[in-house]
């Protein structure tokens, strides 16, 4: 089978466990596998990494966005397929890829495709499923990611954005208390950001977060179809987006310079 003219780069951290899995799934037809690893990662991510056949490059966190613009520079195609080093490009997305450069160059500057969670201990998605859509492959000279410590998304500058209709495999936790472990992570920073940025939140709006994200988890995005791990995952979700906010509105009712004050 020939190689595309695609660059596929990961970043990655302490994925030694998972990684593997997600080169696998593209380092037989793209140009090439680029992994551009934590500097501060403490497990065999490098060394499994390096077995799978990918370039390994340690770079210290830029955080979010600015990891994955290093990563864009270290690849040697224009076009690249940016991947998270729990993800996986099934036969169906791998097809749809191919389909775009059978005739040359694409006809859009990014393509956007849908991204479907996989629950721990599941081999596919949840019927229905849907999750969220990104954009994911791309030419890196005229869009790129966004520099952001927390958000990565591919700033498309009002280009046409095409769209492939086959999903990403996004095995996202590898249990459950992997998954609040990463949501406090996550919640921590996203809060962080909007103290910097003197966002207000109010006691009303700490009242509707629960019902609110438990909504668009279970209902929206469907995790209903998924049974009892489907409510656990929307309720675990909806929880911590609202402790995100009850921190953030404490945060408002204490002066800042008692917040500033060392403890005793």
């Amino acid at each position: 089978m020939s190689r595309l003219p695609v660059s596929c780069f990961i970043i990655a951290k302490n994925e030694a466990d998972r990684i593997e899995r997600t080169i696998r799934s593209v380092e037989s037809w793209v140009y090439e596998v680029v992994v551009v690893v934590d500097s501060s990662s403490t497990d065999d991510t490098i060394a499994v990494a390096q077995s799978a056949n990918a370039r390994v490059i340690s770079q210290p966190w830029r955080g979010f966005g600015g990891q994955k613009r290093f990563a864009e520079e270290q690849c040697h195609n224009e076009w690249v397929l940016n991947l998270d080093a729990d993800e996986v490009v099934p036969p169906e997305l791998q097809d749809r890829i191919s389909e775009l450069f059978r005739s040359g160059v694409p006809e859009h500057a990014a393509y956007g495709m849908p991204v479907r969670i996989i629950y721990p201990g599941r081999t596919k998605p949840r019927i229905w499923a849907r999750d969220h859509w990104c954009v994911r492959l791309y030419n890196r000279k005229i869009v790129r990611f966004r520099d952001s410590s927390i958000h990565d998304a591919v700033v498309t500058d009002g280009h046409v954005v095409g769209c492939i209709n086959a999903p990403i495999h996004h095995y996202s936790i590898r249990s459950f208390d992997h998954m609040k472990a990463k949501l406090d992570r996550r919640m921590s920073l996203l809060a962080e950001q909007a103290s910097a940025t003197n966002s207000a939140f109010t006691l009303g709006r700490l009242a509707i977060e629960f019902p609110m994200n438990f909504y668009k988890y279970y209902i929206v995005r469907r995790h209903i179809t998924g049974g009892f791990t489907g409510l656990r995952y929307a309720t675990i979700h909806a929880w911590f987006r609202t402790v995100k906010v009850y921190r953030l509105w404490s945060q408002q009712r204490t002066p800042s310079d008692e917040r500033r004050a060392p403890r005793k």
